[in-house]
């Protein structure tokens, strides 16, 4: 995660792709986000991605708002050892994936999540009103944390 985080902390925009590919290599015509946090928290590892305009984003992004389920997964290189241990793994990317190896690799979708709940579209507005509309701010976090708390529930 150190190598990533590094990356990010430089300016450098770090991209994944949509599914694995056979190579370490970012393919520019099958990028699908850029991951703009990555961190730590004991052996998980954790972070945000924005899905973007492209044609792997949009794939992603008719996929989720259609109800698809997908992870993530990590790319890199390491060594293996004869027990299926790895050990120096220096990650490239975190690609998004229809099947993830770890059991929990299925992060949230905030921005796609805010679209699809009742209010949804409404609450964006809102929370793009507050740059030119400071009384809006009370009404928008009220907004939120009813959405963070219907994210909870699921």
């Amino acid at each position: 995660m150190d190598s990533v985080k590094e990356r990010l902390s430089k300016g450098e925009t770090v991209m994944g792709e949509l599914d694995h590919p056979e190579e370490l290599q970012i393919n520019l015509d099958r990028v699908s986000h850029i991951i703009t946090d990555m961190h730590c928290d004991d052996s998980n590892g954790l972070g945000k991605l924005k899905i973007i305009e492209t044609p792997m984003g949009n794939i992603a992004r008719a996929l989720l708002k259609a109800g698809a389920k997908l992870g993530v997964s990590s790319r890199g290189s390491g060594n293996v050892n004869e027990s299926g241990r790895v050990s120096d793994f220096d990650i490239v990317t975190v690609d998004i994936v229809a099947q993830p190896s770890a059991p929990d690799a299925y992060p949230k979708t905030i921005y796609e999540s805010l679209f699809n709940m009742r209010g949804g579209a409404q609450l964006f507005d809102t929370a793009s009103a507050l740059t030119h509309d400071k009384s809006a701010e009370n009404h928008l976090m009220k907004a939120i944390t009813g959405f963070i708390n219907e994210l909870k529930i699921k």
